[in-house]
């Protein structure tokens, strides 16, 4: 059943996305075992949240959020019937505000904390009545937010690795050699943190078999890169993979061209992405580096950006590298502010990508052409070796 919110705290604007709060909530219930309740969220001012607050609990003062189960003084003749009520969180937005700016988070990410928080408080959880409830509720809590991909990346970049090009030169001949299945398992050994592979409609290389023994065989992550066609749209739902990546898909194009145009079409990916919550998959957007994109992929619930680097990778001189540079940073830092997690790739290769994988706002790089490329004359293993080194010792360049 969907959560439900309502809004009483008049805000609203590009740090309040109440349709990424409502995913957020039914991928929580879903994490919990309780998705066949109902959860009602009630954003709220510090004057509101402070009426209920001393009417209820009788604390004439404001707090970041309250929680009152279904359960506490419900009629005794609701239990006979088939009510599945969780109860309500009632979150103050304006504390919620004040409160990431003095623990240096982005505003989505603290009213990701008090929905946790609040959640487990309903579900019996108490860390007021005892340290070894507080101890048992804070592990909780962190292993809710862990899930829910809300912690700032590590302080290195990781490297995911696009394994097309493996299935590209099988299907060149039409056997069933080299397996990008196997070269998946070799990447992961070097040290990957991901496998990318893009099921196109037309199946020109990424076959459904490949997918689906990816999915029973990777140990770290599978991206499935996808087109917004039903057809894959469905197999996506039925295999569920760590990640679904939203590109745009032209049969004529050799590779993805461009960002994803997401204004143009909000209502039909807006849709995708409500599926994939709903199936507890999260969704990033490959887009270019243009901040009005951005804005729309965190309006309609977008986790994850993953912003086209094709365009400064292209670039033939270097005062055009550095602006193409220039608009990748800005937007990366516009989008985690915002609340977005930040990946990049397309044409990245070994000597364009330490700049960006220096980028603090960087969480993962999606990497492949140029590390099959390079593997044919070193090996898969020493290739994914070399661009590792380089992303790792991105961080003391800039």
């Amino acid at each position: 059943m969907p959560s439900q919110l309502t809004n009483h705290s008049r805000s609203s604007g590009r740090d309040l996305n109440e349709r990424r709060l409502l995913a957020l909530a039914d991928r929580l219930l879903q994490e919990c075992g309780v998705d066949d309740h109902n959860l009602s969220i009630l954003l709220v001012s510090d004057e509101e949240i402070r009426t209920i607050n001393n009417r209820y609990r009788h604390k004439d003062q404001a707090t970041n959020v309250l929680s009152f189960p279904f359960a506490d003084g419900a009629d005794p003749a609701l239990a006979g019937l088939p009510i599945r009520e969780l109860g309500d969180i009632i979150i103050s937005v304006e504390t919620a505000r004040r409160e990431a700016l003095l623990y240096k988070q982005t505003f989505h990410e603290r009213m990701t904390w008090l929905l946790v928080h609040g959640l487990l408080h309903l579900l019996g959880y108490d860390h007021e009545r005892s340290a070894e409830e507080e101890e048992a509720m804070q592990k909780r809590e962190n292993q809710l937010l862990d899930k829910m991909n809300t912690y700032r990346r590590s302080p290195m970049t990781r490297l995911a690795i696009n394994v097309d090009h493996v299935a590209t030169i099988r299907q060149a001949r039409g056997i069933s050699e080299p397996d990008p299945v196997t070269a998946a398992a070799i990447c992961e050994l070097a040290g990957a943190a991901g496998i990318v592979v893009h099921l196109r409609e037309d199946r020109r290389h990424i076959q459904d078999r490949d997918v689906r023994l990816l999915r029973q065989t990777i140990q770290t992550k599978l991206n499935l890169e996808m087109g917004a066609n039903k057809e894959i749209i469905d197999i996506a739902l039925e295999l569920k993979p760590d990640l679904i990546t939203l590109v745009p898909e032209k049969r004529e194009e050799l590779t993805t061209e461009g960002g994803l145009d997401i204004i143009s079409q909000t209502k039909k990916i807006a849709k995708v992405i409500e599926k994939m919550h709903k199936a507890a998959i999260p969704v990033s957007l490959f887009l270019d580096p243009d901040p009005k994109q951005l804005a729309v992929a965190m309006e309609i619930g977008a986790t994850f950006v993953e912003l086209h680097t094709g365009r400064y990778c292209d670039a033939t001189d270097d005062d055009l590298r550095q602006h193409e540079f220039d608009l990748i940073a800005a937007a990366a830092e516009e989008g985690e502010g915002m609340g977005l997690r930040i990946c990049a790739g397309h044409g990245l290769n070994y000597q364009n990508t330490a700049p960006i994988a220096a980028l603090d706002t960087i969480e993962e790089l999606s990497i492949g052409h140029a590390i099959i490329g390079r593997a044919i004359f070193t090996g898969l293993d020493k290739a994914v070796r070399d661009m590792l080194a380089i992303v790792r010792q991105a961080d003391m360049l800039l």
